[in-house]
């Protein structure tokens, strides 16, 4: 039968062209009719996919729905809580803030409040006025000398070449905008992050892009250059991200564009490596030996590092480095294991790492335990969006918050999954210029700062709402989460606090006792 097709099919497409010589519509029709069979007879005679050799021409519908499934199973069939990584509802309230449409919910929440973990505020019968002001928090601690006033909500680490030009400009100038801070992302400081004067914080990788001699060592000279810009407000020393802990990264040669690698300082068209672990230091001492000399270099701009949490005993290791060298870092960075923009290894993304409602309660312990937290400011990133987000986070310990994915929402992104394509249909994650041309940059730059600030004023409204007039009074028992149909705890429950100092002294408390037995 195969065998028939493909001579029946070969005659037609003879026949057409030999009518084709006489009569010129026939080549239309040869468009029509004989592109389809030649297709049908590629498929037939390829042996890289089964089904459209077995199925040749209609297999490339089955192509076609498998490419597209996560846009057609979210516009289409998924309900407005079964989205992932974001579902509808949360989607709904970026765009709305960002767009400054429509920002309410009509009958009822479509959340199951009786549902195993579902979480809410604490609310009060004595509401306070709302708070006032724009929520800051100062970054600097003792041996820094020139510290930064952050909003509790800034933009998480994204670098040039992850996003397109556009989308960073668009983010930068949102940031200038709104008063919040944009963090370059570990791909180096580019004049698309420069282009709006918005607040940065500049994010040095294994790999030093920007900062970095030819063999991939650290340059101190082309830091110091850069470090010291005004628009340069804090430093951060990235040891390991979410998406990916412990692993290196790849800039192929086909991405290493002349204007990438002028930003990087590399050479254009060749594969460019990230090291797993910083090649300048080894161990916990040098690291902040390191972070000293960065602030240094910066004069005197905060610096801190950013992790996924591993193992929770390395995290005690680095707080008894700090008693040890008297070197502290100004903030740490917390990101959670589920990763966010960046495309990343299957098994990485997925299994490897802490979850920051893990990782940030016992980090602020640690530090409160070792009595550092007073000077050290701790920021969270993971999957921060909702205003209720953002109160959460500071609940289980954090100063302030980073949002990577929530930002590009506003930004106009349809979590079509694309990011690792170089096809994002909006032209956020793309260096495709055809793409690009569909962000307009006046206008999404209004969008981000929009986002911005009504997110803030939700979490004013929450605040006044549990009966508090400040961030301080933010703590753990503000916050419920269900552990089944008959009961649910508060945070404090969950992840119960640490004295101030006591991990100073041995015998340490039960929770810290196995890691003690490990020293």
């Amino acid at each position: 039968m195969r065998k028939g097709f493909k001579t029946v099919s070969l005659c037609l497409v003879l026949v057409f062209v030999v009518l084709g010589l006489y009569y010129p519509v026939f080549w239309w029709l040869l468009l029509l009719i004989g592109l389809p069979i030649l297709i049908g007879l590629y498929d037939m005679l390829q042996s890289k996919n089964n089904v459209m050799r077995n199925f040749p021409l209609f297999g490339h519908f089955k192509e076609f729905i498998t490419e597209e499934r996560h846009v057609i199973q979210q516009a289409a069939i998924e309900n407005s809580r079964e989205g992932r990584p974001f579902n509808w509802i949360q989607r709904r309230i970026a765009y709305s803030r960002a767009s400054e449409e429509l920002m309410s919910q009509p009958y009822g929440s479509e959340f199951d409040h009786r549902k195993r973990g579902h979480e809410w505020l604490m609310h009060s019968n004595n509401p306070v006025d709302q708070i006032e002001g724009d929520l800051r928090f100062v970054v600097g601690g003792p041996q820094c000398s020139h510290p930064y006033s952050s909003s509790i909500l800034n933009i998480s680490a994204m670098s040039y070449g992850s996003l397109g030009p556009n989308a960073v400009r668009a983010l930068n100038a949102g940031a200038h905008l709104g008063g919040f801070a944009h963090n370059t992302g570990e791909g180096g400081l580019t004049d698309y992050h420069r282009s709006f004067e918005g607040d940065l914080i500049w994010q040095i990788g294994t790999a030093y892009f920007g900062c970095r001699n030819d063999d991939g060592s650290f340059d101190p000279e082309a830091f110091r250059d850069k470090a010291r810009e005004e628009q340069v407000k804090m430093i951060e020393l990235k040891i390991s991200q979410g998406a990916k802990p412990g692993m290196g990264g790849l800039l192929p040669a086909g991405k290493n564009t002349e204007e990438i690698a002028r930003f990087r300082n590399i050479e254009p068209h060749k594969d460019v490596f990230s090291p797993p672990a910083h090649p300048e230091f080894s161990g916990d001492n040098e690291m902040l030996k390191f972070i000293q000399k960065l602030r240094e270099l910066s004069g005197g701009k905060p610096v801190g590092f950013k992790l996924c949490l591993g193992k929770p005993k390395e995290f005690i290791d680095i707080c008894e480095a700090i008693l040890e060298t008297r070197i502290m870092p100004d903030f740490i960075t917390i990101d959670s294991s589920e990763g966010g923009t960046g495309a990343a290894n299957y098994d990485f993304i997925h299994w490897a790492g802490m979850h920051v409602f893990d990782s940030l309660p016992f980090a602020y312990d640690t530090l409160t335990g070792f009595g550092f937290k007073k000077d050290i400011r701790l920021l969270a990133s993971g999957k921060v969006l909702s205003s209720f987000d953002v109160v959460r986070m500071l609940a289980l310990g954090a100063d302030g918050c980073y949002s990577a994915r929530a930002m590009m929402l506003s930004l106009g992104c349809v979590q079509a999954l694309k990011c690792n394509t170089n096809k994002c249909p909006t032209g956020v994650t793309t260096l495709n210029p055809s793409l690009n041309k569909g962000l307009v940059v006046e206008d999404k730059k209004v969008k981000v700062a929009n986002f911005h600030k009504h997110t803030i004023e939700g979490v004013k409204e929450l605040i006044a709402a549990a009966g508090y007039k400040d961030l301080t009074a933010i703590n753990r028992s503000l916050i419920c989460r269900r552990q089944n149909d008959l009961s649910f705890k508060t945070l404090q429950d969950i992840y119960p606090y640490v004295v101030e100092g006591v991990l100073l002294n041995k015998p340490w408390p039960e929770s810290y006792r196995s890691f003690e037995d490990k020293n």
